[in-house]
């Protein structure tokens, strides 16, 4: 056997596995899609769900699970980012930043039930929270911080060090040099990072379980008392989420319509994870070409 048939046996190797990865993935989403789909209609996305009746919808668990991903990107973002600078601009090589490191990759590596349970004990129990938006927001917030570090850290370190060198040359001190020439220049970045990261939330349901409960109580959106159980901004109300409300409606089976609301709901998600998907990636194409001109 030649070099050149080695070379066209091995890429075609390699091309029937991409292949074979990329319908997998249009097949399951096909699947969810087709089933799905012809189940949503302005009255599914708006109405509340209906337990033991037909008719429900997904409104509350759609709303809780934007409110939710919001609060915990608050929590989350500005830790990452902090994270992240210290370690591309700032850490030493020694046994601190080992530790750091470690750390990261320990959470990263850490089931989400696991993850759910330790919410459970140190944010339902110990800090007495109850089942609560900002126990799932503290939760997924562990959840998140290591991709997201990960992804400011990469973004800066992606930024070339002439760019450093010229803020340094120009006598803008270290922390100017990174405020005002390194983190705008990785921005495109890690804005997809963010998205990305968001998609991922926006889908979790084993660490909301434990922490953000299984109930969606009604919501009175002209009350905007944060304490009160009934306000769509309260931290301290149940909040089941929309993954969270697919896997409560496959497990207890009290709605005549179990199957169609999980079709519908299920499609409704997947569809809310590729926005996020397809979302990143244009915006991050679109400011890399604003802000580099490329």
């Amino acid at each position: 056997m030649n070099a050149k048939r080695a070379d066209k046996i091995a890429t075609g190797v390699l091309y029937a596995v991409a292949g074979v990865i990329v319908l997998i993935l249009a097949s399951l989403l096909s699947f969810i899609l087709v089933r799905g789909v012809p189940h949503i209609s302005w009255e599914f996305l708006t109405q509340p769900s209906k337990a033991y009746q037909v008719g429900g919808g997904i409104g509350i668990q759609l709303f809780n699970s934007f409110y939710l991903l919001l609060v915990t990107m608050i929590i989350s973002f500005p830790i990452s980012l902090g994270a992240g600078i210290y370690l591309s601009e700032y850490a030493k090589k020694n046994w601190v930043t080992d530790v750091i490191r470690t750390s990261i990759e320990i959470l990263s590596s850490l089931p989400s039930v696991v993850v759910g349970l330790f919410g459970f004990l140190i944010f339902v129990i110990q800090f007495e929270y109850g089942f609560s938006i900002i126990s799932g927001a503290l939760a997924l917030t562990l959840f998140n911080l290591p991709l997201l570090t990960r992804n400011v850290e990469e973004s800066l370190r992606a930024v070339h060090y002439t760019q450093r060198e010229a803020g340094l040359a120009l006598g803008l001190s270290r922390w100017e040099t990174v405020n005002k020439v390194v983190v705008p220049e990785a921005t495109p970045g890690i804005l997809t990072g963010v998205i990305l990261s968001s998609g991922r939330i926006f889908g979790e349901a084993a660490a909301l379980i434990f922490t953000a409960g299984q109930s969606a109580p009604a919501l009175d959106f002209t009350n905007w008392n944060p304490f009160s159980a009934s306000s769509p901004i309260g931290l301290f109300r149940q909040a089941e989420t929309l993954a969270v409300h697919i896997w409560k409606i496959n497990t207890e089976g009290n709605m005549p319509d179990g199957v169609a609301v999980s079709a519908g709901a299920s499609a409704v998600l997947i569809i809310a994870v590729l926005v996020f998907n397809f979302g990143a990636r244009a915006l991050g194409k679109r400011l890399h070409k604003k802000m580099t001109s490329a």
